[in-house]
């Protein structure tokens, strides 16, 4: 039974977690999606929720308060002004995770860990035939 088991400790010291917790939620941020074992995914997504609920009010003390559970200053003018409007109307429930199968050395499962807004960069194929054939032929231009 898991009673009174507030969190996973991951087999990590107090230091160690929570360094853990502050690089992958910056990169959560930074990258919108990463990819890491499911129970550390499972944490990481707790954090992320929790900073994600406190920027969609921006206000100094907010800001004071993530900017000291982040380390990138950068990442969090990114989570006030670019993410946190983007979930204004979501009462909750910022990221999903995708199950990717288990590692090959340890089996340990591998997730993704994404912001539920997440557009995936599919390239459209047409526009980039498009435009490499447009290089060719102001390529083959100056050649001339």
């Amino acid at each position: 039974m898991k009673h009174k088991r507030g969190f996973n400790p991951l087999e990590r010291m107090a230091a160690h977690r929570k360094a853990l917790h502050r690089n992958m939620v910056t990169s959560l941020f930074r990258y919108e999606r990463i990819r890491t074992t499911k129970a550390k995914a499972l944490e990481i997504r707790r954090s992320a929720e929790k900073l994600i609920t406190r920027a969609k009010i921006d206000s100094v003390h907010n800001r004071r308060i993530v900017s000291s559970r982040l380390f990138d200053e950068g990442i969090v003018a990114k989570l006030f002004t670019d993410i946190a409007p983007r979930m204004r109307e979501r009462p909750g429930g910022y990221t999903r995770i995708l199950k990717l199968g288990e590692r090959a050395g340890d089996a340990a499962e591998i997730v993704i860990l994404e912001l539920v807004d997440y557009k995936l960069d599919t390239g459209d194929t047409a526009d980039k035939q498009a435009k490499k054939a447009a290089k060719k032929e102001q390529k083959k231009g100056e050649t001339v």
